[in-house]
């Protein structure tokens, strides 16, 4: 079987790594792709981009594409699955419709509400003036965030009344496009945070192991949020017990929600939690799709062929699939980015000894990378994934971070904290 993953970023390029781990798959096909999907054996980049859904579709039913696979938020919300399932190809990733739980913060609230799904308090504004008369009345802290998709940058837990007042300001003048033209204000959740990523053909729906991502930039979780430095599962926090609250009091309830919307979603339900310090379970927002690095975590711990488990989902049929399967240990991920992310920074910087890195027991997914002149060069913010498997999570950080000091990148930023929550759970 052929199969289409659309996207470029490291998120792709494991989900195209762990496809090519089964002998069933003859050939990868990543739209656009990056610098480390064309290396990839058996896989090549097709120059397209993800909002070309008649050029997917062309090539796909051209080319006889048994699955495709959508990555990123933004063409699942601009309509993609409706778009190739109407040139009857099969598509994991929700419809249009589905995908408004997270193109749509209000949306998802209401859906929250209507299932019952413990998350913050929140009120919804479409103007400036009466987000900011709320905020002064309820005080700090608080978290503002854009309706709309804003790449991971939308939220603010803002502190101080200013901080919130800003961040309003900053929505309503443009910074995040259409995306901030309506703000949800909500009550600051306290404790861990933790991403339960749950696969669903819209009737049945089965949790993956339970990750913790590092949303903010700098060391001890300060600083920008960004779309995420590192990360690592199985997340020790979410224990046998409370992944079975989730499963009933979470997932199940969202699912059947959407089921009354009429809303067939087959595709990844991932839901971000606060896992609060009286043991509950709180969701802050549902993603559309595979997170990303929690992805990159998660997949190179499935011991059973990837296109199975999509396929089953986009067929309809998870049911009959036997149970997930996982190989022992832990993984983790460091990102490794240009100096200046998320904010000003640079492309275009060589890149080397990534094979060296990897031959430390690494595995390194491209985040954003692309082969310029047979050099492989920078060309995002977030540039290097730097993954690895150990017996424990200790050992998976120590040989992340050994390959990470083996790669030759100017002025890389990279956290050297991942992992501290776990950490300090175990010891």
């Amino acid at each position: 079987m052929k199969v289409l993953v659309v996207g470029s970023g490291g998120r792709e390029h494991a989900l195209a790594w762990k496809l090519l781990q089964s002998d069933r798959i003859q050939e990868v096909i990543c739209v656009p792709g990056n610098g480390g999907t064309a290396t990839l054996k058996r896989c090549r980049n097709l120059g397209l981009n993800t909002n070309d859904f008649e050029g997917i579709g062309r090539f796909a039913t051209v080319n006889n594409i048994g699955l495709i696979v959508v990555g990123p938020e933004a063409p699942l919300a601009e309509g993609i699955t409706d778009y190739l399932q109407a040139q009857n190809l099969t598509v994991f990733g929700p419809t249009q419709a589905g995908a408004q739980i997270e193109a749509s913060k209000a949306w998802a609230k209401a859906l929250m509400k209507e299932a019952k799904v413990l998350t913050a308090a929140a009120q919804v504004f479409t103007a400036a003036a009466p987000a900011i008369a709320y905020v002064q009345k309820m005080g700090a802290p608080i978290v503002v965030k854009a309706d709309g998709l804003a790449a991971g940058k939308g939220v603010t837990v803002a502190a101080t009344v200013e901080e919130a007042i800003t961040a309003i300001e900053a929505a309503f003048g443009g910074a995040f496009g259409t995306a901030g033209q309506q703000v949800v204000i909500e009550e600051c959740l306290t404790g861990q945070e933790a991403s339960v990523l749950a696969i669903t053909d819209g009737k049945t729906i089965r949790p993956l192991l339970p990750a913790q991502d590092h949303k903010r930039i700098g060391e001890g979780d300060t600083g920008a949020n960004t779309g995420g430095m590192g990360a690592y599962a199985p997340a020790p926090i979410v224990t046998s017990a409370l992944m079975e609250r989730i499963q009933q009091e979470v997932l199940e309830p969202t699912l059947a929600a959407l089921q009354q919307h009429g809303i067939d979603y087959r595709g990844v339900l991932y839901a971000g939690l606060m896992i609060t310090e009286a043991g509950d379970p709180k969701v802050i927002e549902f993603n559309c799709r595979f997170g990303d690095p929690e992805t990159q975590v998660v997949l190179p711990l499935l011991d059973m062929p990837l296109h199975e488990v999509l396929l089953a989902c986009a067929q309809q049929r998870l049911d009959q699939l036997p149970p997930l399967a996982w190989l022992p240990g832990a993984a983790a991920c460091v990102v490794v980015a240009a100096q200046g992310y998320p904010d000003r920074y640079p492309k275009g910087a060589p890149i080397g000894k990534i094979q060296e890195a990897e031959a430390k027991g690494a595995i390194v997914f491209h985040a954003g990378t692309r082969i310029k002149e047979q050099q492989l060069v920078s060309d995002g913010g977030r540039v290097l994934n730097v993954c690895a498997i150990g017996d424990t999570l200790s050992d998976a950080l120590a040989k992340a971070y050994a390959a990470i000091g083996v790669i030759q990148f100017n002025d890389m930023y990279y956290r050297r904290d991942i992992g501290h929550h776990a950490l300090a759970q175990i010891q």
